[in-house]
């Protein structure tokens, strides 16, 4: 009995059944793989995945190879890997951003539970994976977001457009950033009722020169006011993440912060525990639940959100924050960084779950 033709058909064949483990989806039928060659038992493909930053990618790989080598006479198999990130679904309220692919809030009830942090990280994370990233400060009465990515003593640049001023967005570890940091003096306070507040978050979601991005972040001020009203009501959003600390006064007002978004048509994308536990710099091998422990998987669990990381409190984490470079790129394979790393994945994947859904 010859053996079937080994032609493009075939390989679409063979590789139909493996899917993308996120979406639960054939790749074939996703449209993920592409630009097939067969030349003497040779076989080349391209694999697009959903994100730069898909956390998978070694296992789909691995499974599209072993798909493809189950047919005779394959002798060779070579998987390019490359990703195009799906855009949120625009709403007729709603006006989206030009070139900006996905946008997505990082929020908490309270103050102190290390939201810029985590924002500030998982965007250094994400550019670091090969996304494009953008950062909004939205947090206009404490502006930290400039500091943590040594950024403080940066300004941006205004340019006239046809329509008002442009501002161009600083840049810094593979990040476009703007901030009211920018705008006014180290020291001077923005005293602003809602009005202004609005404004100035408008201005820096449509008077930017963004250019195309695969994901803009927004730093949200703590709470559930005026700024997470503008922004739900402004944009269409890929979803919004939640940072709390184990501590139970931590999760009672992150509930809160979840509910609002959930009541403005938002889609949570998942919490995220910062200060999980505490790892002494001279006894590695220790750990300290200090603010409580698995508060935040708790939370996830009754909601019905997905838990998207604990992060350990380190203390290289306050030291990177306080010097203007993150922990993602100052110590990369500390535990506090591979956490951010890995729930700076678990976002980009639950973004793609809701665009491709």
């Amino acid at each position: 009995m010859l053996p079937p033709m080994l032609d493009t058909n075939a390989i679409l064949e063979a590789l139909r059944p493996v899917q993308d483990p996120e979406l639960g989806k054939s790749l074939v039928e996703l449209n993920m793989i592409r630009h097939i060659k067969v030349e003497d038992g040779r076989v080349r493909f391209s694999l697009v995945l959903t994100t730069p930053a898909c956390p998978l990618r070694q296992m789909i790989v691995e499974e599209c190879e072993k798909a493809v080598r189950a047919l005779v006479p394959v002798r060779e198999v070579i998987v390019d890997v490359t990703a195009e990130t799906p855009s949120q679904k625009s709403l007729p309220d709603r006006t989206g951003i030009t070139g900006v692919k996905n946008i997505l809030a990082v929020s908490s009830g309270k103050g102190g539970v290390g939201k810029s942090t985590v924002a500030v990280n998982v965007a250094v994370a994400l550019a670091a994976m090969g996304a494009r990233v953008g950062l909004i400060d939205a947090d206009i009465y404490g502006p930290n977001v400039p500091t943590m990515l040594g950024l403080s003593q940066s300004s941006v640049m205004v340019r006239q457009g046809p329509q008002g001023d442009i501002l161009e967005p600083a840049f810094n570890y593979g990040v476009k950033v703007v901030s009211m940091g920018f705008l006014i003096d180290e020291d001077q306070p923005v005293i602003w009722r809602g009005p202004m507040l609005n404004g100035i978050i408008r201005q820096f979601l449509y008077q930017v020169d963004w250019g195309e991005l695969d994901y803009l972040l927004v730093d949200m001020p703590p709470g559930t006011g005026d700024a997470q009203l503008t922004m739900a009501q402004a944009v269409p959003m890929a979803g919004a993440v939640i940072v709390t600390t184990p501590q139970r006064v931590a999760l009672l007002d992150a509930r809160r912060s979840l509910k609002m978004f959930q009541q403005m048509g938002v889609k949570i994308l998942g919490v995220v525990e910062n200060m999980s536990y505490f790892v002494p710099p001279d006894l590695p091998g220790h750990s300290y639940d200090i603010f409580g422990s698995e508060g935040g998987s708790k939370a996830a669990r009754e909601l019905g959100v997905p838990l998207l990381g604990c992060v350990p409190l380190e203390i290289p984490v306050r030291q990177g924050g306080d010097q203007g470079v993150p922990i993602c790129h100052a110590y990369p394979a500390s535990a506090a960084a591979k956490a951010l790393q890995q729930a700076a994945q678990a976002i980009a994947a639950q973004v793609s779950v809701v665009a491709l859904s």
